[in-house]
């Protein structure tokens, strides 16, 4: 009712096994149609919230058809807009996603979505438990995008090169280069080299561990507002 009141557009995510198991904490299909009905937007979320990145084709395919047959039936239509379980992506599980016919999918890495952004892998600040406070929120709603192109490596799975060569140019008219951070969530030693004018190369002295890692490069404007570019890795188990 406070998003409708104050004309906020939302999306609620849904994975469909929760919600047809009768799950407690979960909404219920009734409660979903009421949304939908409201103006809220309903993406797709799999079905079983599984760990996408290292998961069998054959399961993927099924993630994403179940659902599709359990969004017709109960709504009507089927969600274009993705968001992978707990944000592990891969380029295979994005072109997966692509095929699949969705205009959009987001990880679980904070920052600002700007033009020229991938489509199949868009950021997205958390509001949780931890990570919820006013000031947080205030930091994440005036946060404004890094635009960035040729992100090395393309690919958020990492394989046998482990911490992998992080890169990224900035494009447009960025100022102030030499006040850009980056922060690695696992930890250990960082160097920033700065190639040319836009060219950013990322080096890390610790191998990202099993599971999710990010890196959240960050440059405060001068009205205090902060640029921010997040990218979450995947390290199989």
């Amino acid at each position: 009712p406070r998003l409708k009141e104050a004309g906020f557009p939302f999306t609620l995510f849904v994975s469909t096994d929760s919600v047809d198991r009768g799950s407690k904490d979960m909404l219920t299909w009734d409660q979903i149609r009421e949304i939908a009905a409201n103006g809220g937007t309903i993406g797709h979320h799999s079905a079983s919230h599984p760990h996408m990145a290292k998961a069998p084709k054959g399961l993927i395919d099924e993630e994403l058809k179940g659902p599709n047959r359990r969004f017709l039936a109960e709504l009507g239509e089927i969600p274009k807009l993705f968001a992978y379980p707990y944000g592990e992506a891969s380029r295979e599980i994005q072109e997966m996603i692509s095929q699949s016919g969705f205009k959009a999918a987001f990880g679980q890495h904070s920052g600002a979505i700007g033009r020229g952004d991938d489509f199949l892998y868009l950021a997205r600040f958390s509001m949780n438990e931890k990570y919820g406070h006013m000031n947080r929120f205030r930091l994440a709603a005036n946060a404004l995008a890094l635009p960035v192109t040729d992100i090395t490596p393309s690919d958020p799975l990492i394989g046998d090169i482990n911490p992998p060569h992080y890169g990224f140019t900035v494009s447009g008219e960025i100022k102030g280069l030499e006040r850009l951070n980056c922060f690695p969530s696992h930890g250990g030693g960082l160097e920033l080299t700065r190639l040319g004018a836009h060219r950013i190369e990322v080096r890390m002295d610790k191998p990202f561990p099993p599971g999710r890692t990010r890196v959240n490069c960050t440059l405060k404007e001068t009205d205090g507002r902060w640029r921010w570019l997040g990218r979450q890795f995947y390290v199989p188990q």
